[in-house]
C-alpha cells in the first residue's frame, strides 16, 4: 500500500495547479504533502487524515489571499469617481483614490505616496475635460508604461467656458461634468468597458452592475426634475462662489447668473470691483443666497452675504463628504445639494 501513497499525494497536489496561488508558498507546502503522505509509516500515531486536511485548508487559504491580490488595481483621480468605479466594480476592484474628500482638485498637489499609488495602479480614472491639470503630468509620468489611463469626459458634450478668468491655469471648457447625472451614465459605460477590458472573466458583471447603477442614475435625474418644479422658473437663478454648476444648470433649467471667483476652477483672485458688480448684480436679481463648495474658503462668500442681507449655503461639489457627512456617496452628494438649492430658492 506504501507504493500507492505517491500516487495519492501527487493526485491531491495536482488539485492546486494553475490556481494562482503563491509559487513559493504552494511549493513548500506541497512538498511538506507529499513527504507526509509519502514517508509516514502506517504506524505511526499522528492522525494522517488531520495533517491532511489540515495542509489542503492550508493550501487552499494561499488560493484564497492570492484571488484577492488578483483583483483588478485601480486609481481613481477623486471620491466621486471613485464611488462610482466601486458601484461598478464592486469587490473586483482594488481601488485608491488621489484626492481624499473635502480636497480642492483645482489646486491639489500630490504626495510621493500618492505617485505611488498611480505606479501601481493597472487603470487609473481620471475625469478629464482640464480637471486634473495641475497634477496631470506628474500622474503621467509616476503610472507604470502598462497602465491604462481613462478619460471620463470623453463622449460628453462639453460646455464652454464663458468667464473671465486668465492666465496659466484657463481652460476652454467647463470640468464639472458630474453635476448632470445623464453625463455619469456616460462615465459608467466608460468604466464598465475597462474594467472588462482588464478583467475579461468578469465582464458580464462589470456590464450588469453598470446597468444596475444606470438606473438609479436615471431615477435620480427624474427625482431632481420634480423637486426644481417646486422653484419658480424666474427664482431658478445661481450665484456661486465659482462658476462649477453649469451642466446642473443646463440640465434643470438654472442660470448661473455671477460668481465670486471669475472662473471655473477656485485659482482665480477677484478684484474689488469685481466683487462690486457682483454685489450690485445680487440686489438687482434678488437671489436670496450664495452657493459655496464645502472645499473653498468661505470668506469671500461669507463677506459678500452679510453685505447683501442674503445666506451662504454649502454645497458638496468637487468632492463626497467623509463616510458619515451628508455626501458619502454620489447618489446622496446630488440629492444634498439640490435639497440644498430648492430649500433655498423656493
Amino acid at each position: 500500500m506504501t507504493h500507492l501513497r505517491p500516487l495519492f499525494a501527487f493526485k491531491i497536489i495536482h488539485l492546486f495547479e494553475g490556481n494562482g496561488a503563491s509559487e513559493i508558498l504552494r511549493s513548500c507546502l506541497s512538498l511538506a504533502l507529499y513527504l507526509l503522505l509519502c514517508y509516514t509509516p502506517l504506524t505511526e500515531r499522528w492522525d494522517m487524515p488531520r495533517i491532511v486536511v489540515f495542509l489542503i485548508l492550508l493550501l487552499a487559504s494561499c488560493f484564497s489571499k492570492s484571488v484577492d491580490k488578483e483583483r483588478v488595481r485601480v486609481l481613481a483621480t477623486n471620491s466621486i469617481i471613485g464611488d462610482v468605479v466601486k458601484e461598478v466594480g464592486k469587490g473586483s476592484v482594488e481601488l485608491s483614490i488621489l484626492l481624499p474628500p473635502g480636497a480642492d482638485p483645482h489646486s491639489f498637489e500630490p504626495s510621493p505616496q500618492d505617485m505611488v499609488k498611480a505606479s501601481q495602479a493597472r487603470i487609473i480614472f481620471i475625469n478629464g475635460a482640464g480637471l486634473e491639470e495641475v497634477f496631470f503630468k506628474r500622474l503621467v509620468e509616476s503610472a507604470s508604461p502598462e497602465a491604462i489611463i481613462v478619460d471620463l469626459s470623453e463622449g460628453i458634450e462639453l460646455l464652454p467656458y464663458e468667464g473671465e478668468e486668465e492666465g496659466e491655469h484657463e481652460h476652454e471648457v467647463d470640468p464639472h461634468i458630474w453635476l448632470d447625472p445623464t453625463n455619469v451614465i456616460i462615465w459608467t459605460h466608460h468604466i464598465a468597458s475597462a474594467l472588462g477590458e482588464a478583467d475579461p472573466q468578469n465582464a458580464d458583471f462589470y456590464r450588469q452592475n453598470a446597468q444596475d447603477y444606470e438606473k438609479k442614475l436615471l431615477e435620480l435625474d427624474a427625482w431632481i426634475k420634480e423637486m426644481v418644479k417646486s422653484i419658480p422658473p424666474e427664482r431658478r437663478k445661481l450665484i456661486v462662489d465659482h462658476l462649477a454648476l453649469g451642466y446642473f444648470a443646463k440640465r434643470y433649467g438654472f442660470q448661473q447668473v455671477g460668481a465670486i471667483i471669475p472662473g471655473i476652477t477656485t485659482l482665480a483672485e477677484p478684484s474689488a470691483q469685481h466683487i462690486a458688480e457682483l454685489l450690485d448684480l445680487v440686489r438687482r436679481e434678488k437671489v436670496p443666497a450664495i452657493f459655496v463648495s464645502s472645499s473653498v474658503n468661505p470668506k469671500l462668500a461669507e463677506q459678500l452675504a452679510k453685505d447683501a442681507g442674503i445666506k451662504v449655503v454649502f454645497l458638496y461639489v468637487g468632492s463626497l463628504s467623509q463616510p458619515g457627512g451628508p455626501a458619502p456617496t454620489y447618489l446622496e452628494l446630488m440629492r444634498y445639494n439640490v435639497s440644498a438649492i430648492v430649500e433655498a430658492l423656493k
